[in-house]
């Protein structure tokens, strides 16, 4: 047997030493393994997984495991590993998005061009396969890419009557982040995987694998686990720190960062990286997030968040108006360089009818005037009646009005509700110890959910808004940046001249 021939051998005796040498391939890098204290590597747990749906062990497997850590990497060569077995093979690989799954499957075409890939199991592609989202070999088998919520049409996963491996439904990252608390779009996603996506097999021995991050208590994963589909998948579960508190891939996030995020970012934490989701009806925020503060810290600007209901009815939100004030943390007195908090200096909740809400803004905003540091701006969110709102302020001499846009790829309520926690969570976020408004904020504030069971969140709308505006788009610490006070620009200049002269005259004797 000649060194080549032996390598064939070896490669396809083994799908973790296949993946390896694959990778190593297509980009030239190593691909590093997870080396975690009293564990087995996370890569090896998954690819003696995926050995086990290749030979037929396993015809239902799920794999949870945190974002980044290589799954979709790992999925790729899998089928590039089961076509150098059997290039009839055909595989249909779905993601939450018809573009994501249709670049994996051309990286998979990549792949299976290499130079060294031909020549070691002598698979070729069709030369007619030029689509990114599907391509066929020459022995007939086929790669083809699919969105988890839309049509699988006209494509099939495996072959009928065969006993060996004939292809599988790969599904990679079913739910969308930004989605998942949609109920909508989690239902119409689980209920495309029973009618459209599962048929797709071709026979009863023909795979389905589901592997992703958990995202929501009430995602993809509870179901089948659950066995509501009807069939009993095999679960392979990933934490980032595992049972006995170790970081399972700790060249990548050791257990210090995991720690960390769990103080500060819990939600994201339990679901994304420990594949257990918080109940989605508990608190995202906690009364003790919350400094108290007796005195006013030094304050260097102030702004005006709003929330506009639509009407007056007790069902609906109401009209919330905030005030803020922006300051930057000190340590021994001495402020910390580019570090700052939220005060939230007043908040006013408001039943009313559209008609009355210039007048009622005006009246909010005509007492924080008398702040000793003026409000720079007021933030509007820019739906029905905030429309109207920003027009019609935008003719207020001495303010500034900016509308916010809710768009898609600003994410969902929840979404946003969620990236704020960490700063929340930070105690980024104070409160006047004996505010008008301050038990109200509390109350509304730790009642906030994750999936929306909470009857109001008006008051955690513009608290967003701030929070946004100060710490993530920093639109507030930009504008105090852009204020230039050119008389004490001047008064400075001056005074360096000044001093130029007097020593030139000391220098000079004049």
């Amino acid at each position: 047997m000649d060194d080549l021939q032996a390598l064939r051998v070896e490669l396809l005796s083994s799908f973790f030493f296949f993946n390896r040498f694959i990778f190593k391939a297509r980009t030239g890098r190593d691909f590093i393994i997870s080396q975690p204290k009293s564990n087995i590597s996370h890569f090896i747990e998954m690819c003696q997984a995926l050995e086990d749906v290749f030979f037929g062990r396993l015809t239902h497997l799920l794999i949870n495991c945190p974002p980044g850590w290589s799954k979709s990497e790992i999925i790729k060569n899998f089928i590039c590993w089961a076509k150098a077995w059997y290039p009839d093979s055909n595989e249909l690989y779905i993601s939450f998005a018809h573009e994501l799954a249709s670049a994996h499957t051309h990286i998979i075409k990549q792949t299976m061009m290499l130079p060294i890939y031909r020549k070691l199991f002598g698979v070729e592609i069709n030369r007619e396969s030029s689509a990114k989202d599907f391509f066929k070999t020459t022995a007939g088998g086929a790669v083809a890419a699919f969105g988890s919520s839309g049509p699988v049409t006209g494509r099939d996963a495996g072959l009928p009557g065969l006993p060996r491996y004939s292809g599988g439904v790969f599904v990679d990252d079913i739910h969308k982040p930004d989605e998942v608390h949609s109920d909508v779009i989690r239902e119409k996603v689980k209920r495309n995987f029973i009618e459209t996506i599962e048929p797709r097999c071709r026979g009863h021995n023909v795979p389905i694998v589901v592997i992703g991050q958990r995202l929501h208590q009430d995602d993809i994963f509870t179901y089948l686990l659950n066995g509501e589909d009807g069939n009993k998948w095999h679960h392979i579960n990933i934490k980032a720190l595992d049972d006995a508190g170790n970081a399972r891939y700790p060249e990548v996030l050791s257990k210090e960062k995991l720690l960390t995020m769990q103080k500060f970012k819990p939600y994201v934490f339990a679901s994304q990286y420990q594949q257990n989701p918080i109940p989605a009806g508990g608190g995202l925020y906690k009364n003790e997030d919350f400094p108290l503060l007796e005195k006013s810290p030094d304050i260097i600007a102030t702004f005006i968040t709003a929330d506009t209901s639509e009407t007056d009815k007790e069902w609906n939100d109401k009209t919330v108006f905030s005030f803020w004030g922006l300051h930057q943390i000190k340590f021994k007195n001495a402020a910390v360089e580019n570090l700052y908090c939220l005060h939230w200096l007043d908040c006013l909740q408001l039943q009313i009818e559209p008609k009355d809400l210039e007048a009622e803004f005006i009246d909010f905003w005509s007492q924080c005037m008398t702040y000793p540091i003026k409000p720079q701006c007021a933030i509007i969110e820019k739906k029905s009646t905030g429309v109207t709102l920003v027009s019609v302020l935008k003719n207020v001499q001495g303010l500034k009005v900016i509308g916010i846009d809710r768009t898609r790829k600003s994410g969902s309520k929840t979404d946003r509700f969620i990236d704020m926690q960490q700063y929340i969570a930070a105690k980024q976020v104070s409160l006047p110890a004996n505010g008008r408004h301050t038990k109200m904020c509390l109350e509304h504030m730790t009642d906030i959910t994750a999936n929306n069971t909470h009857r109001f969140d008006d008051i955690a709308d513009t608290c967003y808004d701030a929070v946004n505006a100060a710490f993530i788009d920093k639109i507030i610490i930009h504008q105090l940046a852009d204020k230039v006070d050119y008389n004490l620009l001047a008064s400075d200049m001056m005074q360096k001249q000044k001093n130029l002269d007097f020593l030139r005259r000391k220098a000079y004797g004049n």
